[in-house]
């Protein structure tokens, strides 16, 4: 049986970020503060949890940005990396939490560079803990994706 781990437990870093537009549209980000910078791998894929169910999100840094940003929540890493295929959970998430654009949300760093979970500030979240991939396999599946 997988491990579960409370966003409140001392392992888990609560970051306070910031649910911004994308651009010009009304699509959603999730801004990270630069104090927590190093924590977010740009360019990578990680799993993002919403509400209980486990996405696949890929860290960018757009033009124009201080930082590292979360653009989407997606069924799988293919999807992740495609630049507008597959659903976008995030965007069903922030119309179901009630947040708009400029307020906060909270990301919580279950294990950074690979499990993260975002949720509204007050509320509580269970993750189920799952063991990151070895780093040599994840680099070769990255090396096959970019040729």
């Amino acid at each position: 049986m997988a491990d579960k781990i409370s966003s409140d437990n001392p392992s888990v870093t609560e970051v306070r970020a910031t649910l911004t537009r994308r651009g010009r549209t009304d699509r959603p980000s999730i801004t990270i503060p630069e104090a927590h910078h190093d924590a977010f791998p740009v360019g990578d894929v990680v799993r993002l949890v919403l509400d209980g169910k486990q996405y696949h999100s890929r860290i960018e840094s757009p033009l124009g940005s201080d930082g590292p940003e979360f653009h989407g929540a997606f069924d799988n890493a293919r999807l992740a990396r495609a630049d507008g295929e597959g659903e976008n959970h995030l965007d069903a998430w922030v119309k179901h939490s009630g947040r708009s654009f400029g307020s906060s949300v909270l990301v919580d760093i279950v294990e950074s560079g690979f499990l993260y979970g975002l949720r509204k500030p007050g509320e509580r979240a269970v993750y189920t803990a799952v063991e990151a991939p070895n780093s040599s396999l994840t680099d070769i599946a990255r090396s096959l994706d970019e040729s």
